[in-house]
């Protein structure tokens, strides 16, 4: 995995899974990784940073 890449909302939305509107609100309440602006309009996140918040936040179950 390119753990360089940027990734836009909409990418972050669809790895993990949480709607635009919820990333913003736990990033307003520091509980998601802050991303890096590009331009007034383009925010980025590392993918790096993402795959970490998932690995903390999320733990695999286990089968019976």
């Amino acid at each position: 995995m390119d753990s360089n890449k940027l990734l836009r909302i909409t990418e972050v939305s669809k790895k993990t899974t949480l709607a635009k509107s919820t990333i913003w609100a736990k990033m307003a309440q520091g509980k998601f990784p802050k991303p890096t602006k590009l331009s007034d309009s383009i925010n980025v996140w590392r993918e790096s940073d993402i795959d970490a918040w998932i690995d903390q936040h999320f733990k695999p179950q286990e089968v019976a």
